[in-house]
């Protein structure tokens, strides 16, 4: 059984890709910053940056802490009472968009790597300490989310799962950042535009989601990706992508009988 990352990681896509980035229909965002953040100065995890955007816009939706960081909470809790207290302090950190409440979120984001697999890579999570570059991206990069949302909403999901007929025998653990009523959007903080890696992950929540039986997703005929770091949304109708392309990632991929 493997994650949905995981499983992308074990399977040789056809040429070019199950669905070809090129096939997403690039957006720009505005903001009083239109240009897009380099990474050059941040001297930060990229894993750890793109998980606190993403729980720190959690947050800012009005989530409550123990949700937005919930697989932290949980990681830390695996570690034992020790860590648990640690992190229940970190997260009393959290005022704002400020450097100091930043930098507790991203520690808090050390603790993924214990609930997602089981721990391997951890390191104490005082160790990590952003720069005020990285830090300031990530409140730059939180904003830009924030204005999207308001651009596209009203957020119908937030972190949701596939429960309980989504997952098989071969993909039987992944979470999708953002549902609106007609699109899943995937969160991406990453330097470069969408990859073949990228699109085959949002077919597989698509898949995923109408496999599941939830009411949610039976509105949704879109996939999208929000990069607040180009400042760029991709986006897609699932009714562009071929039936044989959906059937193969089903079956072959997924593991839908």
């Amino acid at each position: 059984m493997a994650s949905v990352t995981q499983r992308i990681k074990q399977i040789t896509q056809p040429r070019g890709g199950y669905v070809p980035p090129a096939r997403m229909t690039p957006t720009p965002l505005s903001d009083d910053h239109p240009e897009p953040l380099k990474t050059s100065d941040e001297k930060f995890s990229p894993t750890l940056m793109g998980l606190a955007v993403d729980y720190m816009s959690r947050l800012g939706r009005g989530n409550p802490p123990t949700s937005a960081f919930g697989t932290s909470l949980m990681g830390a809790y695996l570690l034992g009472p020790e860590e648990f207290d640690r992190a229940a302090d970190l997260i009393g950190r959290i005022k704002g968009l400020d450097h100091d409440s930043l930098v507790a979120a991203c520690r808090l984001t050390g603790y993924d790597v214990v609930s997602r697999n089981g721990g391997v890579g951890f390191k104490p999570v005082e160790q990590i300490n952003p720069s005020t570059v990285a830090t300031d991206h990530i409140a730059t990069m939180v904003r830009r989310i924030a204005a999207f949302v308001a651009s596209v909403g009203p957020v119908v999901a937030d972190g949701f799962h596939f429960d309980p007929d989504g997952y098989t025998e071969t993909v039987s653990q992944g979470d999708g950042d953002l549902l609106t009523a007609d699109t899943l959007w995937d969160i991406k903080v990453s330097k470069n535009p969408p990859t073949k890696e990228n699109t085959l992950q949002l077919l597989m929540y698509y898949l995923m989601g109408h496999h599941s039986g939830q009411d949610i997703f039976s509105t949704v005929t879109c996939m999208g990706i929000c990069n607040p770091r180009l400042n760029t949304i991709y986006r897609l109708p699932a009714a562009d992508i071929d039936p044989q392309t959906i059937a193969a990632v089903s079956h072959d991929v997924i593991g839908y009988r």
